[in-house]
């Protein structure tokens, strides 16, 4: 069986079926765990359809959201899927630009913490000012 990630060579096809409420996220047939995985830890609910093997397995953001809150999740996924080397595509009626644009700024910030050391002991041993007098 068949998807749009196997059909145009892609890692992550996030997209509105017409006439449906649903955000579906397909990846290509026998997609590593790794990703399937991410894409579980960004939010969305894994899907399976039993066939033979492979199993044609998509992800969908939460039916419970309302459809701005499901745009704002496919959406935030994107750049966390481009960072770790995925080829994403996304159909422009899903895509927030204004959801995109947080998500790189909380990865930049993200990376930021990560990258600046708190001050540590070295930091005590600074040398103190000298208390001499000049004549």
């Amino acid at each position: 069986m068949g998807n749009r990630a196997d059909e145009y060579g892609t890692d992550v096809e996030i997209y509105r079926r017409w006439l449906h409420p649903t955000i579906y996220v397909e990846t290509p047939t026998g997609a590593p765990a790794r990703l399937l995985d991410q894409l579980d830890q960004l939010g969305f609910e894994r899907h399976q359809f039993p066939t033979a093997e492979p199993v044609y397995t998509w992800h969908e953001v939460p039916a419970h959201l309302d459809g701005a809150e499901q745009q704002r999740v496919a959406t935030r996924a994107i750049p966390t899927l481009l960072l770790a080397g995925y080829k994403v595509n996304c159909i422009p009626e899903v895509f927030d630009e204004a959801a995109c644009q947080q998500a790189v700024h909380d990865i930049r910030s993200a990376a930021t913490r990560q990258t600046t050391h708190p001050p540590g002991p070295a930091a005590a041993t600074r040398r103190r000012a000298s208390t001499r007098r000049a004549p």
